[in-house]
């Protein structure tokens, strides 16, 4: 979509004003379910404040007539059969690797991330897609369940769409978490009614030119833009289930408004993540390992480790190792891999740093590497940054920073360890690395939070796409991945056929007589009720489930 450009100079780059083509936005725009009502909104990159692209937003009636648009189109995918569903997934799959390099471009252009990162996105949703793509038809399947009367109640359990899934889409991976959320939804005969971030519009919208080049049919997903009191709330109000990823404070809200409806939701919130490291480590591949799980997107990821808790035994070593490794970092902008670090997103978001930043060192803390903004670089790019000695007063200590800053602290024992990672109203993400893969493991079952990685960042956990991946406390409910995420996004039924109330016929002659609860229950109460005693008591007795 755009060239291969390397680092943008707002000075002499013309991508620094106009950074796609003409077609191409007009092509994308198309794309927005909007009226002239809702004007246009200009979107700025990230890497030079320059305007990115204006495209038009969307009124409350506009998100009334495409989820109407969606629910129509919804019908007649539903009729399509489960495999034939999932071979949509695997096209995107194939499309998404052969297109990479266009949405590569887009993903940095609106976020900022090192190109490295965007890859990331790329790779996760052709994991998923590949999954769901081979898994789904599976997951959705009748399931056989145990009867109340054995071998004569047959109890079968079905899945049906759910009809209009609303996705809010957040800013910080705009590729994964819109198809990430979108494709399930597909896979399960649902259509979409999806609204992304206003600060990352043009990856969503060239994700559902992606799925109509896949074969998706016409107006399965339908794209709503605008802010998230007027269209966001809209949205909730025309689903039948809710995906949101964002904040805690919004997901309350979000909550509230959904459950006005009766409308199930599934939320992914804030975090405080935490990364433990065991006294019995190899300093430096836990260093190295810490690295990346603290400063990967710009430390703009749900599942990035802000807090770093180290045993005393290893806490020196370990402190120079990640310290060195953290100023080794390559920071900067440019449509390349020569940077490992990019740009925050935002002004916004690297106020928040810069903030929580300077309100720990006023309490005291200490900075091991970074701690510096680099307007040279880009205008929100601040290095990664390393603080030790974070008082429990600060802000970074209990805040979501959702930067690249990691407070380090050290702990005596593992049970200190372990109070500590649990002693947070947020439970997202952990990390714990040791020397032996059977204490880590322990440890990790120790930790309130919906995934734990051992020895890894969060990869190993997040790309493990057939578990689930959720939140507790304040970190939301729900999960997305796996059959349970699939499966959310479903209604169940469950149909009990109980057999042997008309008796058994042969040559259309009766040879057994009518049996099943009717027979029973249509004696007097004293009498049936001693005899499903007995069966109960026996039930018991045999282990029957």
């Amino acid at each position: 979509m755009v060239p291969d450009h390397g680092v943008l100079d707002p000075e002499t780059d013309p991508l620094a004003t106009l950074v796609l083509e003409p077609d191409d936005l007009r092509t994308l725009a198309q794309r927005v379910a909007s009226s002239p009502e809702g004007g246009t909104r200009t979107h700025h990159a990230p890497w030079t404040g320059a305007p990115l692209a204006s495209l038009p937003q969307s009124t409350p009636a506009d998100v009334a007539r495409a989820a109407r648009r969606a629910r129509a189109a919804q019908r007649r995918w539903a009729a399509v059969p489960a495999r034939d569903r999932a071979r949509l997934l695997l096209r995107v799959h194939d499309l998404l690797l052969s297109r990479q390099s266009d949405v590569l471009d887009l993903v940095q252009l609106e976020n900022g991330k090192a190109r490295a990162a965007a890859f990331e996105e790329v790779a996760d949703v052709a994991i998923l897609a590949r999954h769901l793509g081979l898994r789904a038809p599976a997951y959705l399947a009748d399931e056989r369940r145990p009867g109340l009367v054995p071998g004569l109640t047959g109890v079968r359990v079905q899945h049906d769409p759910v009809g209009v899934v609303g996705v809010v889409a957040p800013w910080n991976y705009p590729l994964s978490l819109t198809l990430g959320d979108v494709l399930p939804a597909l896979a399960a005969g649902d259509a979409v009614l999806l609204r992304p971030d206003p600060q990352t519009p043009l990856t969503a919208l060239w994700a559902v030119e992606l799925l109509e080049d896949a074969g998706m049919p016409a107006g399965l997903v339908q794209v709503v833009l605008g802010d998230g009191p007027t269209v966001g709330a809209a949205v909730v109000d025309h689903v039948d289930h809710l995906v949101f990823t964002g904040s805690t404070a919004t997901g309350r809200v979000v909550a509230a408004r959904a459950a006005e409806r009766l409308v199930p939701t599934t939320l992914e919130l804030g975090g405080k993540n935490a990364l433990y490291v065991a006294g019995d480590v190899d300093v430096e591949v836990a260093a190295e390992g810490a690295v990346r799980a603290c400063f990967g997107g710009t430390g703009q990821l749900c599942v990035s480790a802000e807090r770093l808790y180290v045993h005393e035994a290893v806490a020196d070593p370990f402190a120079a190792a990640l310290a060195r490794r953290t100023r080794a970092l390559r920071v900067g902008t440019g449509l390349d891999y020569r940077s490992d670090v990019g740009s925050l997103t935002s002004a916004e978001q690297l106020a928040r740093v810069v903030e929580h930043v300077e309100d720990a060192l006023s309490g005291g803390a200490r900075v091991l590497a970074g701690g510096v903004h680099r307007p040279d670089l880009g205008p929100y790019v601040y290095e990664p940054t390393v603080l030790e000695g974070v008082g429990e007063h600060a802000r970074a200590f209990r805040e979501e920073t959702f930067g690249p800053v990691v407070a380090l602290s050290r702990v005596a024992s593992d049970d200190e360890a372990v109070a500590a990672v649990n002693d947070s109203g947020y439970g997202l993400h952990a990390s714990v690395w040791s020397g032996s893969s059977r204490r880590g493991a322990a440890l990790a079952a120790r930790l309130r939070a919906g995934s734990v990685s051992v020895n890894e960042g969060y990869q190993a956990s997040w790309g493990s796409v057939a578990a689930p991946q959720g939140g507790r406390g304040a970190s939301g409910w729900g999960a997305r991945h796996g059959r349970e995420g699939l499966l959310a996004l479903t209604a169940a039924r469950t149909v009990a056929v109980q057999r042997g109330a008309h008796g058994l016929r042969l040559a259309g002659r009766r040879v057994l007589p009518p049996v099943g609860l009717g027979r029973v229950l249509s004696g007097p109460p004293e009498r049936w009720t001693a005899d499903v005693t007995a069966v109960l008591r026996a039930a018991r007795r045999l282990r029957l489930r």
